[in-house]
């Protein structure tokens, strides 16, 4: 595959596009998603330039799960979820909206209906707050 260096996360990784970040080192970077699923959805994004798993270095990858992992443990602190889903999508056909390897956390209760992935842009007052809360449990 051919990366394309202008999706928006590789602007979001340039500072090029605005995001709420809640973390980031030196491989990745952890912002709340615009278009949550469901409150407290995270995203999880490599800094590598690669737009599917399949092309991620073994490095990039195990990155990616450990803050995935420390992300998940702040979320569920923060927003005490009965579950919590975490997901990885590879090509359109996936479901995959941003050519760029990103994970998903995104915190359930039973019985929740979910908002349809990439749909709804949710208002940035309660992404910050919630951002807030998360940003509290990583300290």
């Amino acid at each position: 595959m051919s990366y394309d260096p202008n999706n928006i996360f590789a602007k979001i990784l340039r500072g090029e596009a605005p995001a709420i970040k809640l973390y980031e080192d030196e491989q990745t970077l952890a912002m709340m998603d615009i278009m949550p699923q469901s409150p407290g959805h995270v995203l999880i994004l490599t800094k590598e330039p690669a737009e599917t798993l399949f092309e991620m270095t073994p490095e990039g990858a195990a990155a990616c799960i450990r803050t995935t992992q420390k992300l998940a443990h702040a979320v569920r602190e923060a927003l005490k979820p009965e579950g919590v889903f975490i997901g990885q999508f590879n090509g359109a056909a996936a479901g995959q909206t941003v050519p760029h390897v990103h994970f998903h956390i995104i915190p359930r209760d039973h019985g929740q209906t979910l908002k349809m992935h990439a749909r709804e842009m949710a208002e940035r007052p309660e992404l910050e707050r919630i951002a807030r809360q998360i940003r509290a449990a990583l300290a």
